[in-house]
C-alpha cells in the first residue's frame, strides 16, 4: 500500500503544480495567456513523458545507471542539423523553414540516423550492446566536432540562431506539432505497454533474460527503436536536455524502490513533467525569461550526476 502512495503522491503534486503554471499571474486570460500557457504545458507533457521512458529503458538494457539515450547521439544529430541548415539558408533560415517543417525534417534525421547505427552494428545477427554504447559516445564526439566547425563559419547573428537551438525551450511548439508527437508517443507507449513484463526480465540481465526465454537481439533492437522514436520527439519538440534523464531515472528508483517497470516508468513520467513545470514556471515568474529551462535543469541535474558518478565512483 505504501508502495502505491508515491506514485499516487507524485502524480497529484503534478495536478497542482499544473494549475499553478496556469493560473499564477494570468489574470484569468483566457483568450491569450491561459491557451499559450495550455500549449506548453501540453509540450512539457510530451517531453517529460518521453525523457523517462527513454531514460528508464536504456538504462535497463544498458544494465547501468548513469547512462542515457542521449550518449547515442541523438541531440548531436539534431544539433548538427541545425547548424547545417543556418550555414545553408542563412539567418533566413528560420523564415525559409517554418517550426513546423523544421521539427519533421529533424525527427526523419535522428530517426534515420538511428535506423543506420542499427542497421551497421546489429548486423549478420550481431547484437554487442557495449559496442553500440562505444560507438554512439564516439559519433557523438565526431557530430559535435563538426558542429563547432560549422559555427566558426557563421555570423553573429547566425550563431545566435544556432544558440537557441541548443537551448531546451517550450516556447516554439505549435499545436501541429503536438498532434503529431501525441500520435507518435501514443504508439511507442502501447508497445511498451505490452512489453512491460520483458524489460522486468531484461532488468536481471541479458544472460538470466535469455535462460528465461527473452528472444534478446529482437528485444533490444526494438526497444531501441522505440527510445530512438521517443529521443527523436523530444528533441525536436523542446531540444537538447543532457543530464534530465539520468536525474529522471535515479529519481524514480529511489522512490519506486522496485525495478518493476508498471511502476518505475509512469512514476518516471510524472518526476520528468514536476521538474519541467518547476522548471518553466521560475523561468516565468521569477527569472522573467532572463535564463532558459536548459540552464536550470542542467546545473541541478548536471551536479545530481556528478554526486552520483563520485558516489559510485563511477559503476552502475
Amino acid at each position: 500500500m505504501k508502495r502505491l502512495l508515491i506514485p499516487y503522491g507524485i502524480w497529484a503534486l503534478v495536478i497542482v503544480l499544473a494549475l499553478l503554471f496556469l493560473l499564477v499571474g494570468s489574470d484569468l486570460d483566457f483568450d491569450y495567456v491561459i491557451p499559450q500557457r495550455l500549449m506548453r504545458l501540453a509540450a512539457i507533457g510530451l517531453a517529460g513523458i518521453c525523457i523517462a521512458l527513454s531514460a528508464v529503458t536504456f538504462q535497463t538494457l544498458a544494465g547501468n545507471r548513469l547512462l542515457t539515450p542521449a550518449i547515442m547521439g541523438y541531440e548531436a544529430v539534431y544539433l548538427l542539423l541545425q547548424a547545417v541548415l543556418v550555414l545553408t539558408l542563412g539567418s533566413q533560415s528560420l523564415i525559409l523553414l517554418d517550426r513546423q517543417e523544421n521539427v519533421l525534417l529533424s525527427l526523419l534525421f535522428m530517426l534515420g540516423y538511428s535506423w543506420i547505427v542499427h542497421r551497421w552494428l546489429f548486423r549478420e545477427g550481431q547484437t554487442n550492446l557495449y559496442q553500440l554504447l562505444l560507438a554512439g559516445l564516439v559519433l557523438t564526439m565526431v557530430l559535435g566536432t563538426f558542429t563547432q566547425f560549422i559555427q566558426l563559419k557563421t555570423s553573429p547573428g547566425e550563431f545566435s540562431i544556432l544558440q537557441g537551438f541548443s537551448y531546451a525551450t517550450f516556447n516554439r511548439v505549435q499545436p501541429g506539432q503536438l498532434l503529431f508527437g501525441t500520435a507518435l508517443i501514443t504508439l511507442v507507449g502501447i508497445m511498451t505497454h505490452r512489453r512491460l513484463a520483458v524489460l522486468d526480465v531484461l532488468s536481471l540481465g541479458r544472460d538470466q533474460a535469455i535462460s528465461l526465454g527473452v528472444d534478446y537481439r529482437h528485444t533490444v533492437r526494438l526497444q531501441l527503436a522505440l527510445i530512438a522514436v521517443l529521443v527523436a520527439v523530444a528533441t525536436s519538440l523542446v531540444g537538447p536536455t543532457a543530464f534530465m534523464g539520468v536525474f529522471v531515472a535515479n529519481i524514480t528508483y529511489a522512490l519506486a524502490r522496485t525495478f518493476r517497470h508498471r511502476v518505475t516508468l509512469p512514476l518516471g513520467c510524472a518526476i520528468a513533467i514536476a521538474i519541467f513545470i518547476v522548471a518553466q514556471f521560475l523561468v516565468e515568474q521569477l527569472f522573467n525569461y532572463r535564463t532558459t529551462v536548459s540552464i536550470l535543469i542542467n546545473l541541478v541535474c548536471g551536479t545530481y550526476f556528478l554526486a552520483l558518478m563520485v558516489k559510485t565512483k563511477g559503476t552502475s
